[in-house]
């Protein structure tokens, strides 16, 4: 038989610091918009989208007034299965919110809103500065992830006002001079 382990487990670890902190509803908000469709299914995550938890409630946003009253049905449903997913009750109500969705390829591309339009496609001196930022994290895939999040973010901060992108080799100090 195995001896049991004096280390706990990452997950044990940051199961007890989010519960401490008291972000227990923050990662749960990214595990629905992360998972919904697998939560809810299809039909319903293809018309709503989960938008924040705050005093055990989720405000869920809702494509229009006859999804909106499908849903009202269907709360003690929902409820049990964002739960479950949380694997505790973070969540005892859900509020309704009608409010327009944009398509899932809009939100999978990046669209913010109109105004900004979908995210640009980095340069390669754009690439190269976000790797120079990222080359100090260790894992290989969290580091393409971020290098990738920073090249579009450097590339949308770069454009002109005709549309284009302007060559970025270093990235833009923040701070305003005194």
């Amino acid at each position: 038989m195995r001896k049991p382990s004096p280390f706990s487990s990452v997950s044990a670890v940051l199961a007890t610091v989010a519960k401490r902190l008291g972000l227990e509803s923050k990662l749960l908000e990214f595990q629905l918009r992360r998972d919904w469709p697998s939560i809810v299914g299809e039909p319903i995550a293809a018309h709503t989208r989960p938008d924040q938890i705050r005093f055990k409630k989720l405000f869920l946003l809702v494509e229009n007034s006859v999804w909106m009253q499908q849903l009202t049905f269907l709360k003690p449903t929902l409820l049990e299965k964002i739960n479950e997913a949380a694997g505790t009750e973070l969540v005892t109500e859900i509020v309704l919110r009608i409010a327009e969705l944009g398509t899932a390829t809009d939100r999978q591309k990046g669209t913010l809103n109109d105004e900004e339009g979908p995210a640009p496609e980095p340069t390669p001196e754009a690439l190269a500065a976000a790797a120079a930022h990222a080359e100090s994290i260790q894992d290989p895939e969290l580091r393409t992830h971020l290098t990738k999040v920073m090249a579009v973010a450097i590339a949308r901060e770069s454009r002109t006002e005709t549309g284009t992108q302007a060559p970025v080799t270093e990235p833009r100090d923040r701070k305003q001079p005194s």
